[in-house]
């Protein structure tokens, strides 16, 4: 029989899984900025230790982009919001090479598979508060008329940029869009192109990170029953299923509801939870 922490740990992971998936649809975020804060202030309660909490919270939150982001992504295709084009040209085994998702991709997996390895607990927490921080700042006080280019640099731009932008993700534990959307509303894409074309580009994230999070976390002490590396196979296995549901429900919001004022809601949410992770990781 289920005991009383262990149901509130199952609902709590259904509730975290529903918010990302609707999340996930909804701003083509992957989730991972819901999941991420809710694993680890629930872990951390369950006295999971410092040492490799984070690890367990972006590495869980990973996996389950993998689910939100096919669901996410098969919504926005449907209503033709997916730049397939600039994800792998030509949809062709050498276009794949060419394409914005290889090099998301290559980044994810070096960042969860080496720069993992040799991050402290607190050094992940920080480097996920300071960037969610930037995130959350950028929705609140962002303009959609902003520009830095005409469109999305293809070509041999998009290795660098692709790789710095998948580690990043892959070291929070977060789909393409926190990064993936600003970017590519500053390079002239349209917002439900840019969402749709980011949700997709999540699961470019997701897998390779899963990958490289299960092997750098294998034999390591400290970390939650049931996990394999880094991820924790409850966690993912509730959220993803929550997070599935929901996701579709999202898409529809996506296009049906003011984006601006969301966006800008869901940016004050985030820094606030960024901020109290900042202060927990440099200790006040």
């Amino acid at each position: 029989m289920m005991d009383v922490q262990t149901l509130y740990l199952v609902l709590a992971m259904l509730g975290v899984g529903a918010a990302a998936g609707f999340a996930a649809g909804l701003f083509g975020i992957g989730g991972g900025a819901i999941i991420v804060p809710a694993l680890y202030y629930t872990l951390s309660a369950l006295g999971i230790s410092s040492d490799v909490v984070m690890h367990v919270s972006v590495a869980t939150s990973a996996a389950t982009i993998i689910v939100t982001s096919l669901r996410s992504a098969a919504g926005h295709t449907k209503k033709g919001a997916v730049d397939w084009d600039l994800i792998w040209p030509g949809r062709t085994p050498g276009g794949f090479f060419k394409g914005w998702g290889f090099w998301i991709a290559s980044g994810s997996l070096l960042s969860a598979l080496i720069l993992a390895r040799y991050l402290s607990g607190h050094s992940l927490t920080l480097i996920f508060a300071i960037l969610a921080s930037l995130i959350a700042v950028q929705l609140i006080f962002g303009r959609p008329d902003w520009r830095i280019a005409k469109q999305v640099p293809t070509g041999p731009l998009s290795a660098p940029i692709g790789m710095i932008l998948g580690g990043l993700c892959s070291l929070m534990g977060i789909g393409f869009g926190s990064f993936g959307v600003t970017f590519m509303l500053l390079c002239g894409k349209s917002v439900h192109r840019a969402i749709g074309t980011a949700a997709a580009l999540g699961t470019f994230i997701g897998i390779p990170a899963t990958l490289g999070f299960v092997i750098s976390g294998l034999g390591v002490p400290g970390r939650p029953p049931l996990s394999l590396g880094y991820v924790n196979l409850v966690g993912f296995a509730l959220i993803a299923a929550a997070s599935f549901v929901f996701a579709p429900i999202g898409v529809r919001a996506a296009h049906a509801l003011p984006q601006a004022k969301l966006r800008r809601l869901f940016g004050i949410c985030l820094l606030l939870v960024a901020l109290n992770m900042l202060r927990k990781s440099v200790g006040l």
